[in-house]
């Protein structure tokens, strides 16, 4: 069976062009979590969301976000359509015939793949391009700035899981410090 970590490695790589954007994985923006997020040269955003199964699917209807302050409710993908979340365009990546197109909204791009598991080669059809749900660039509802320095320290703290660093460390580990409050 194809791992996403595996999925996501075929889709960067044969259709992002990194000289031209950023290309970020599991990353937490707002209050949900992107498999894939683009930001091209111009500043827009594209989310990628991947579904493995009808039931993964669905739940992504069901993902709420509340606003701390009014109290109020909001479901992820209304606030999608009306142009009330950070990304410039969302798109659904799924395998080939699992979902009809018919269900999922108008606003959302659509990218089926099929995994040949004789070969080992995925191929990746765009069904459906995504709607802009807004003009502005991510980096007018985002700090630059402060999202440069957030992936330098992951990139830090990256660098020292893979190299095995955190038992070796002599120090209190930064990393590992709990918000106090």
């Amino acid at each position: 069976m194809l791992k996403i970590e595996e999925l996501v490695h075929a889709y960067i790589h044969s259709h992002c062009d990194f000289e031209k954007e950023i290309v970020l994985t599991n990353y937490f923006q707002a209050d949900w979590e992107a498999d894939m997020l683009f930001i091209d040269s111009e500043g827009f955003s594209h989310e990628i969301e991947i579904k493995l199964s009808k039931s993964d699917f669905k739940n992504d209807f069901k993902k709420a976000y509340l606003n701390k302050e009014t109290g109020e409710k909001f479901l992820k993908h209304d606030k999608i359509s009306c142009g009330d979340y950070i990304c410039n365009a969302f798109s659904f990546l799924l395998p080939m015939g699992m979902i009809e197109h018919a269900v999922i909204p108008g606003h959302c791009g659509i990218i089926e793949f099929y995994h040949n598991v004789d070969t080992w080669e995925t191929e990746f059809y765009l069904i459906r391009s995504p709607k802009r749900v807004h003009e502005d660039p991510y980096w007018k509802l985002n700090d630059k700035d402060l999202f440069i320095r957030k992936m330098a320290l992951n990139l830090l703290q990256r660098k020292m899981e893979i190299k095995g660093k955190h038992e070796e460390l002599i120090f209190k580990n930064p990393f590992d410090i709990k918000k106090i409050k």
